[in-house]
């Protein structure tokens, strides 16, 4: 299952050469474990509904191993501080949904648990 590695940046009001060597080295970091950028920054958004202050990236990967392969990288963790020492922000892994994903199927999960007094 695709698994992504999503981020919600706060860019810096003055880039740094660090910024810079990050941005130009992390394909590398990518490449062994079949990251690849879907966004990047994604600078023309239209923000539809609240705020959305940060630069969004998301990275697809093949797997959550792969993903977790990649981020744990020594290659990667060699990179992170170039970032963060400039760009703070959050960053996740998660889990994409299996192919033919129903979310009416999970409505009506959530109902039935819901109406049996479960946990929703």
């Amino acid at each position: 299952m695709t698994a992504y590695a999503l981020a919600n940046l706060n860019p810096p009001t003055v880039l740094d050469e660090e910024v810079f060597t990050y941005i130009e080295r992390i394909q590398a970091t990518l490449d062994p474990f079949g990251g690849r950028f879907l966004v990047h920054g994604a600078p023309d958004r239209e923000v539809r509904e609240g705020e959305w202050p940060g630069a969004l990236v998301m990275i697809g990967f093949p797997s959550m191993d792969q993903a977790r392969g990649w981020y744990d990288s020594p290659a990667y963790q060699e990179l992170i501080p170039l970032r963060t020492r400039h760009i703070p922000g959050d960053v996740l892994l998660i889990d994409g949904v299996a192919p033919g994903y129903d979310p009416a199927a999970t409505a009506a999960g959530l109902r039935a648990a819901t109406a049996s007094g479960g946990a929703a």
